[in-house]
Protein backbone atom coordinates (compact mmCIF):
# COMPACT_ATOMS: atom_id res chain seq x y z
CA UNK A 1 0.00 0.00 0.00
CA UNK A 2 1.06 3.59 -0.98
CA UNK A 3 2.06 5.71 2.07
CA UNK A 4 -0.33 8.49 1.47
CA UNK A 5 0.46 10.70 4.06
CA UNK A 6 2.10 13.13 2.39
CA UNK A 7 -0.76 14.04 -0.40
CA UNK A 8 -4.31 12.74 1.04
CA UNK A 9 -6.47 15.60 1.82
CA UNK A 10 -9.28 13.33 3.68
CA UNK A 11 -12.64 15.02 3.68
CA UNK A 12 -15.00 13.39 6.29
CA UNK A 13 -18.14 14.04 5.13
CA UNK A 14 -20.83 13.51 8.16
CA UNK A 15 -23.57 12.68 5.99
CA UNK A 16 -22.16 9.99 3.95
CA UNK A 17 -20.20 8.80 7.29
CA UNK A 18 -22.02 7.01 9.85
CA UNK A 19 -19.22 7.60 12.36
CA UNK A 20 -17.32 10.70 11.28
CA UNK A 21 -15.15 10.70 14.15
CA UNK A 22 -13.49 7.01 14.02
CA UNK A 23 -13.83 7.47 10.25
CA UNK A 24 -11.37 10.95 11.08
CA UNK A 25 -9.47 8.82 13.91
CA UNK A 26 -8.24 5.91 10.87
CA UNK A 27 -7.43 8.69 8.47
CA UNK A 28 -5.17 10.64 11.30
CA UNK A 29 -3.83 6.80 12.40
CA UNK A 30 -2.98 6.13 8.44
CA UNK A 31 -1.57 9.13 7.57
CA UNK A 32 -3.06 12.30 5.38
CA UNK A 33 -1.26 15.63 4.79
CA UNK A 34 -4.23 17.80 6.20
CA UNK A 35 -7.96 16.50 7.22
CA UNK A 36 -11.59 18.47 6.50
CA UNK A 37 -14.58 18.15 8.02
CA UNK A 38 -17.71 18.60 5.76
CA UNK A 39 -21.11 19.04 7.12
CA UNK A 40 -24.05 20.85 5.13
CA UNK A 41 -26.54 19.52 7.14
CA UNK A 42 -25.61 19.40 10.07
CA UNK A 43 -27.08 21.86 12.18
CA UNK A 44 -24.23 24.91 14.04
CA UNK A 45 -24.53 23.36 17.48
CA UNK A 46 -23.73 20.06 16.41
CA UNK A 47 -21.56 21.19 13.39
CA UNK A 48 -19.65 23.02 16.46
CA UNK A 49 -19.38 19.92 18.53
CA UNK A 50 -17.95 17.88 15.64
CA UNK A 51 -15.38 20.39 14.35
CA UNK A 52 -14.23 20.84 17.80
CA UNK A 53 -13.85 17.13 18.61
CA UNK A 54 -11.89 16.92 15.26
CA UNK A 55 -9.54 20.02 15.61
CA UNK A 56 -8.26 18.45 18.86
CA UNK A 57 -7.64 15.01 17.28
CA UNK A 58 -5.87 16.78 14.33
CA UNK A 59 -3.83 18.94 16.37
CA UNK A 60 -3.01 15.78 18.61
CA UNK A 61 -1.34 14.17 15.39
CA UNK A 62 0.14 17.13 13.94
CA UNK A 63 -2.48 17.16 10.64
CA UNK A 64 -3.97 20.63 9.74
CA UNK A 65 -7.57 20.75 10.93
CA UNK A 66 -9.64 21.99 7.70
CA UNK A 67 -13.72 23.38 8.31
CA UNK A 68 -15.54 23.21 4.85
CA UNK A 69 -17.96 26.15 4.05
CA UNK A 70 -18.03 27.56 7.41
CA UNK A 71 -15.81 30.81 8.42
CA UNK A 72 -17.78 31.02 11.66
CA UNK A 73 -17.29 27.44 12.72
CA UNK A 74 -13.70 27.48 11.63
CA UNK A 75 -13.01 30.38 13.84
CA UNK A 76 -14.80 28.93 16.62
CA UNK A 77 -13.00 25.74 16.43
CA UNK A 78 -9.37 27.13 16.19
CA UNK A 79 -9.38 25.32 12.42
CA UNK A 80 -6.13 25.60 10.91
CA UNK A 81 -8.02 25.96 7.49
CA UNK A 82 -10.92 26.81 5.67
CA UNK A 83 -12.69 25.49 2.38
CA UNK A 84 -14.98 27.79 0.24
CA UNK A 85 -16.91 26.62 -2.59
CA UNK A 86 -18.04 28.81 -5.74
CA UNK A 87 -20.90 30.18 -4.40
CA UNK A 88 -19.77 30.74 -0.50
CA UNK A 89 -18.66 33.82 1.03
CA UNK A 90 -15.69 35.53 -1.33
CA UNK A 91 -12.25 35.06 0.84
CA UNK A 92 -11.38 38.59 1.32
CA UNK A 93 -14.85 38.65 3.68
CA UNK A 94 -14.04 34.95 5.19
CA UNK A 95 -10.11 36.68 6.21
CA UNK A 96 -12.16 39.23 8.04
CA UNK A 97 -13.64 36.34 10.32
CA UNK A 98 -10.85 33.74 10.16
CA UNK A 99 -7.63 36.25 10.09
CA UNK A 100 -4.66 34.51 8.26
CA UNK A 101 -5.49 30.78 7.98
CA UNK A 102 -5.07 28.31 5.37
CA UNK A 103 -8.23 28.69 2.36
CA UNK A 104 -8.59 27.05 0.16
CA UNK A 105 -11.10 27.61 -3.09
CA UNK A 106 -12.92 24.94 -5.59
CA UNK A 107 -12.44 25.60 -9.17
CA UNK A 108 -13.97 24.04 -11.99
CA UNK A 109 -12.12 25.68 -14.66
CA UNK A 110 -8.93 27.73 -15.74
CA UNK A 111 -10.48 30.74 -15.34
CA UNK A 112 -11.60 30.36 -11.86
CA UNK A 113 -8.16 28.75 -11.03
CA UNK A 114 -6.74 32.06 -12.08
CA UNK A 115 -8.86 34.05 -9.99
CA UNK A 116 -8.81 32.10 -6.90
CA UNK A 117 -4.77 32.64 -7.40
CA UNK A 118 -5.38 35.84 -7.76
CA UNK A 119 -7.98 36.68 -5.08
CA UNK A 120 -6.09 34.64 -1.86
CA UNK A 121 -6.73 31.58 -1.90
CA UNK A 122 -4.18 29.71 -0.14
CA UNK A 123 -4.86 26.47 -2.27
CA UNK A 124 -6.92 25.68 -5.38
CA UNK A 125 -9.29 22.93 -5.04
CA UNK A 126 -9.63 21.61 -8.76
CA UNK A 127 -12.19 19.38 -10.10
CA UNK A 128 -13.98 16.75 -10.34
CA UNK A 129 -10.86 15.23 -12.20
CA UNK A 130 -13.25 12.03 -12.45
CA UNK A 131 -16.87 11.26 -12.62
CA UNK A 132 -17.92 11.79 -8.70
CA UNK A 133 -20.60 10.40 -6.19
CA UNK A 134 -20.41 12.40 -3.58
CA UNK A 135 -22.40 15.80 -5.27
CA UNK A 136 -25.68 15.85 -5.92
CA UNK A 137 -25.30 18.41 -8.96
CA UNK A 138 -21.13 18.01 -10.10
CA UNK A 139 -19.39 20.34 -12.50
CA UNK A 140 -18.97 18.95 -15.52
CA UNK A 141 -15.85 16.76 -15.54
CA UNK A 142 -12.25 18.44 -16.41
CA UNK A 143 -10.23 15.10 -16.38
CA UNK A 144 -6.23 14.94 -16.30
CA UNK A 145 -4.74 17.42 -18.83
CA UNK A 146 -6.88 20.08 -17.46
CA UNK A 147 -5.76 19.24 -14.28
CA UNK A 148 -1.87 19.88 -15.81
CA UNK A 149 -2.61 22.58 -17.39
CA UNK A 150 -3.97 24.63 -14.21
CA UNK A 151 -0.89 22.96 -12.34
CA UNK A 152 1.59 24.09 -15.15
CA UNK A 153 -0.21 27.78 -14.84
CA UNK A 154 -0.72 28.40 -11.26
CA UNK A 155 2.17 28.64 -8.75
CA UNK A 156 -0.63 27.86 -5.76
CA UNK A 157 -0.76 23.71 -4.77
CA UNK A 158 -3.81 22.33 -6.32
CA UNK A 159 -5.60 20.06 -4.95
CA UNK A 160 -7.06 17.19 -7.69
CA UNK A 161 -10.67 16.71 -6.77
CA UNK A 162 -13.88 14.41 -7.41
CA UNK A 163 -14.08 10.65 -8.34
CA UNK A 164 -10.23 10.27 -6.72
CA UNK A 165 -9.54 6.18 -5.98
CA UNK A 166 -5.90 4.93 -5.35
CA UNK A 167 -5.20 3.94 -8.80
CA UNK A 168 -6.67 7.38 -10.02
CA UNK A 169 -4.69 9.66 -7.39
CA UNK A 170 -1.33 8.53 -8.72
CA UNK A 171 -2.60 9.72 -12.31
CA UNK A 172 -3.22 12.80 -10.40
CA UNK A 173 -0.17 13.27 -8.13
CA UNK A 174 1.68 12.73 -11.77
CA UNK A 175 0.00 15.42 -13.43
CA UNK A 176 1.32 17.61 -10.19
CA UNK A 177 -1.45 17.45 -7.94
CA UNK A 178 0.23 18.83 -5.02
CA UNK A 179 -3.00 16.28 -2.77
CA UNK A 180 -5.46 14.52 -3.51
CA UNK A 181 -9.00 15.41 -2.05
CA UNK A 182 -11.02 12.07 -1.13
CA UNK A 183 -14.56 12.03 0.03
CA UNK A 184 -16.22 8.42 -0.69
CA UNK A 185 -13.67 6.13 -1.25
CA UNK A 186 -11.54 7.48 1.45
CA UNK A 187 -11.78 3.71 3.44
CA UNK A 188 -9.70 2.54 0.32
CA UNK A 189 -6.52 4.88 1.32
CA UNK A 190 -6.63 3.77 4.98
CA UNK A 191 -4.72 0.98 6.53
Amino acid sequence: MTDWSEHLYAIVDAEISKDPLALAERALRSGCARLQLRAKSLDDNAFLALATALRTRCARASVPFVVNDRPDIAALAEADGLHLGQNDMPIAEARKIVGSIDIGLSTHGIRQAIEASRSGADRVAFGPIFPTSSKRNPDPVVGLDELERICRTISHPVVAIGGIDPERAVAALDRGASEVAVISSLERFLK
